[in-house]
């Protein structure tokens, strides 16, 4: 789903509201947490997950083409890690066609 399905859907299962709204209610949501992760906040979504930043080291990478070494310096990376209700949701029995074929293979 992209952002602007996000939109159209809120829209639609909110018909009260005007579709400028809820374009700036998601754009405030998503704002507020880039700004927190910035920061080095965590945000913590019950029942969703829990976005932080993890730092990476710097380290020595290889160029694809020439095969050389590259000095890769360090880096804060976003990270999500999902909350139990959502990884449930997902897990049900017979949900996706990953749980048919594991049904199939096992």
């Amino acid at each position: 789903m992209t952002r602007s399905e996000l939109i159209a859907e809120l829209a639609r299962l909110n018909p009260h509201l005007m579709q400028r709204d809820v374009e700036a209610i998601v754009a405030t949501v998503f704002d507020e947490i880039t700004a927190a992760l910035a920061r080095g906040d965590r945000v913590e979504l019950r029942g969703f997950g829990a976005f932080s930043v993890k730092g990476r080291e710097p380290r020595v990478g290889r160029n694809p083409r020439t095969g050389e070494p590259v000095e890769v310096g360090s880096k804060r990376m976003p990270f999500f890690k999902a909350g139990k209700e959502l990884r449930e949701r997902i897990n049900k029995a017979g949900a996706g066609p990953r749980s048919a074929l594991a049904a199939a293979q096992g």
